[in-house]
């Protein structure tokens, strides 16, 4: 059965960082692109960032340079820097291979003005 659990989220000042992780089990983990979406309250849920099986990248413009999302033993991390009050969210960790999509149960991340 497949598991994605989120850790990391929270209450942060505007300009400060918080790291999230995912920790994924019943799926073989090295074959899967991983990643990250978000979703604030009336808005529909967005990219932020992948890290493909093969360890290439992706990040929703807003998120460059600011974000770094890597992978690592069925984990992956999202570093968040910089926060901004727009970046407040529900964040939720995918797993993708092929037609299978996974999701967890996401991790509230709100950043205060």
């Amino acid at each position: 059965q497949v598991h994605l659990a989120e850790l990391g989220g929270g209450l942060v000042q505007s300009g400060g960082s918080l790291r999230l992780s995912c920790a994924a089990s019943g799926v073989s983990f090295d074959l899967y692109d991983m990643a990250w979406f978000r979703q604030s309250p009336g808005k529909d849920r967005e990219f932020v960032a992948r890290v493909r099986w093969n360890g290439t990248t992706d990040y929703l413009d807003s998120v460059k340079g600011r974000f770094t999302i890597s992978r690592d033993n069925a984990k992956v991390y999202l570093q968040m820097n910089s926060l901004k009050p727009e970046d407040t969210a529900v964040y939720y960790c995918s797993a993708n291979f092929g037609r299978y999509d996974f999701w967890g149960q996401g991790t509230q991340v709100t950043v205060s003005s």
